[in-house]
C-alpha cells in the first residue's frame, strides 16, 4: 500500500521561497504521475502543479513561472519549489500519486503553507 507523506510546509513572508517534499513509501515513485494540489479555507480545492511518469509538466495558470514541481525517483520523493509567494497562496497543500496514470489515486495528508508579513 503506498503512502505519502509531504513536509516543508510553514510561515512565510510574501516574496519567500518555500519547497515542498513528498515522500512516497511502500512502492516506488517511478510508476506513478504525481501533483500537487490545495486547499484554501473556504474554496474548492485546486490543482497547483502535475508531473508525469516521464516528466512532463503541467501548472495552475496563477502559479506558472513562480512554482516549479520535480521529481527524484531515486529518493522516491516529489517536490514543489515555490518562490515570490502570495498571501493568496496560503492554504493546506497535498501530494497525490496517480498509479500508472490511470486514476488509481492515492493522498498524503497536507502540509501547510501560510504567507503573510
Amino acid at each position: 500500500q503506498v503512502q505519502l507523506v509531504e513536509s516543508g510546509g510553514g510561515l512565510v513572508q510574501p516574496g519567500g521561497s518555500l519547497r515542498l517534499s513528498c515522500l512516497v513509501s511502500g512502492s516506488i515513485l517511478s510508476i506513478y504521475d504525481m501533483a500537487w494540489y490545495r486547499q484554501a479555507p473556504g474554496k474548492q480545492r485546486e490543482l497547483v502543479a502535475s508531473i508525469t511518469r516521464g516528466g512532463t509538466t503541467n501548472y495552475l495558470d496563477s502559479v506558472k513561472g513562480r512554482f516549479a514541481i520535480s521529481r527524484d525517483n531515486a529518493k522516491n520523493t516529489a517536490y514543489l519549489k515555490m518562490n515570490s509567494l502570495k498571501p493568496e497562496d496560503t492554504a493546506v497543500y497535498l501530494c497525490i500519486s496517480d498509479y500508472l496514470g490511470i486514476g488509481h489515486i492515492t493522498w498524503g495528508q497536507g502540509t501547510q503553507v501560510t504567507v503573510s508579513s
